[in-house]
């Protein structure tokens, strides 16, 4: 086996495909190395410092996981995006809220919406993306869904099983409140 095989592949098959040079570094492999399998037609370069697998089928959450890993460590998709990544109820397709608690000084592409969050961290993992809590997603979209959609959420997030029935009651309180 190859070190692609053996350390490359591994890593990025659990990880929607993709790869970071921090966590390629971390496993023995150099940059240089990256960049050669890139050539070769391996790995894709997506974006400073991450990479993605070139032969893979493509999964529905790929363009979370690589919001989340373009962003950088500590990263979490926030708000917004959790609801739509569950397909909680309808949201804008052609922005992805991701936040971060550190400083981000690389140019993101324009569908990444970024939120400075100190301090705070991703408070669950869905389907392998670090995402903001359901309850707190929810809480956080109220400024830019519409209610109805958020009550709808509310609905869904709790038949899903993302939220227990006290929790729904109290956020669908919250929102009725909101005027």
């Amino acid at each position: 086996m190859t070190k692609f095989d053996d350390i490359i592949y591994e890593i990025a098959a659990d990880n929607f495909g993709l790869i970071t040079s921090s966590q390629a570094r971390a496993a023995g492999v150099t940059n240089n190395e990256l960049v050669q399998y890139a050539r070769r037609g391996r790995i894709e370069r997506v974006g400073q410092g991450v990479y993605r697998l070139t032969r893979r089928i493509p999964e529905p959450n790929d363009p979370y996981a690589l919001a989340v890993a373009l962003v950088g460590p500590d990263a979490f998709l926030y708000g917004e995006a959790v609801l739509g990544m569950l397909e909680l109820c309808p949201t804008n397709p052609a922005y992805l809220h991701v936040a971060t608690p550190h400083r981000v000084r690389k140019s993101l592409p324009g569908y990444i919406r970024l939120v400075h969050t100190p301090g705070e961290t991703a408070g669950a993992v869905y389907d392998g993306v670090p995402s903001q809590s359901v309850a707190d997603a929810i809480r956080a979209a109220r400024a830019s869904v519409m209610r109805g959609r958020l009550e709808e959420a509310v609905e869904r997030a709790r038949q899903e099983g993302y939220l227990l029935a006290d929790d729904a009651r109290e956020i669908a309180r919250e929102l009725e409140v909101r005027t």
